[in-house]
């Protein structure tokens, strides 16, 4: 056994050796017959782990990300080799990976129209990478779940690596669309559509041979539920969702619906948790004013953001809603709460100018799992610099 593990480490070493002479100038012919004379076979676990490593001795992700198919091409005779795991058809990664049998469709009926182009090439195309766009909801699902899960096992690679390789095909295929009347075909498909689609195809062989085999590896029963449940809020798409996700998700909602606890002075939530301090601290530095009025029409909290709109003071607390409002506007309220209690309205919406500053109030319905009426959530916010806001700007930064 421990020859093994030696032997193990020893492939281990070799490849990250190879990866570092390739990030160095090593062609891929001579590392993949290195590859091949030296190790011979690796699994998607252990390639994880490599570039996870190189990670953690400091290779930025950028480096990685660099190369990562030069890493996938250099892997994929071994891989292909390696015989998948038989997962139920409602297991999250059977649901990528029919989510990716559609995406070839896609991709492969814009490369059989390349070669001999008719005169609606143009409009096929377009339609196509209409379609294609929805590659974003199954990039997203893997983003916002499967990665989150990966790191809590210390796996940082695919967020720091993978997700932008994701954004690279996202910005692929943003200008395909919108150059495709721009240019001759032929400098259009060498210039934007084939690269689009040899990363999109990319991406698949990477998925389907290294993250999700590795993610069967490390995530337990119990993650791939919490994931399955959790896709619903991201969706799913070319797929139609499994009557037996319905049953399931429903199930485990019934069994599993977690109810708010409060212990050693923090206040654990279904989606997180929070000390009291930090809780009301995040309150008052929402850019929003904030108050709750409760079933009874009562006055119960208020935020006490110090750029506040509206003055508020603590003997407001306690106080019937009705009573804070002017005379000519209790009608109003009257008939907002009344409508939100008998559950006709969810919202409603107003704004004004008060003292050089465009506000505006808007007032939800609160109700619980079972829709009964809680209270009225009131949010003032000053949006007069916000509604002046034209064009983008973007988290991200822009390519120089």
């Amino acid at each position: 056994m421990s020859e093994l593990l030696k032997t193990k480490e020893e492939k281990k070493k070799i490849v990250k050796e190879i990866i570092l002479k390739l990030h160095q100038g090593l062609s891929v012919e001579a590392a993949k017959e290195k590859f091949e004379k030296e190790v011979g076979s690796i699994t998607s676990l252990e390639i994880a782990g490599i570039e996870q490593s190189l990670i953690n001795e400091g290779m930025s992700p950028d480096e990685i990300k660099k190369f990562c198919n030069v890493h996938a091409l250099l892997f994929q005779s071994s891989l292909t080799k390696e015989i998948a795991k038989e997962e139920s058809p409602v297991h999250p990664v059977s649901l990528f990976k029919k989510e990716n049998r559609e995406i070839e469709k896609i991709t492969q009926a814009i490369r059989e129209s390349i070669p001999a182009p008719s005169r609606d090439f143009k409009s096929k195309v377009k339609s196509l990478l209409a379609e294609l766009k929805g590659i974003d909801i199954h990039y997203t699902r893997k983003e916002q779940l499967l990665f989150p899960y990966l790191e809590r096992y210390g796996f940082f690679g695919p967020s720091k690596v993978m997700w932008g390789k994701d954004n690279e095909i996202r910005d692929l295929l943003r200008s395909a669309r919108s150059s495709v009347d721009a240019l001759a075909v032929e400098e259009y498909c060498r210039k934007h559509l084939n690269p689009l689609l040899d990363e999109v195809e990319g991406m698949i062989f990477k998925e389907e041979k290294i993250l999700f085999p590795t993610s069967l590896e490390k995530l337990a029963a119990d993650d791939w539920v919490e994931i399955l449940k959790e896709s619903e809020e991201v969706g799913y798409v070319y797929i139609e969702k499994p009557k037996e996700t319905f049953a399931l998700i429903k199930e485990l909602r019934e069994v599993l619906i977690q109810e708010p606890e409060v212990k050693d002075g923090t206040i654990y939530f279904p989606t997180g948790n929070m000390m009291f301090k930090e809780l009301i601290c995040v309150l008052n530095a929402l850019p929003i004013d904030v108050a709750f009025v409760d079933k009874d029409d009562t006055v119960r909290y208020f935020s006490d953001n110090k750029n506040r709109i509206f003055i508020r003071t603590k003997s407001v607390i306690g106080r019937k809603v009705q009573n804070c409002h002017p005379p000519q506007s209790v009608d109003r309220v009257e008939e907002i709460l009344k409508a939100f209690r008998e559950g006709k309205r969810d919202s409603a919406d107003f704004w004004i100018n008060y003292r050089g500053k465009f506000v505006l109030i808007r007032y939800f319905a609160v109700r619980d799992e079972n829709k009964n009426y809680l209270g009225t959530l009131e949010v003032t916010q000053d949006i007069t610099e916000i509604k002046n806001l034209e064009g983008e700007k973007r988290l991200l930064r822009e390519k120089e």
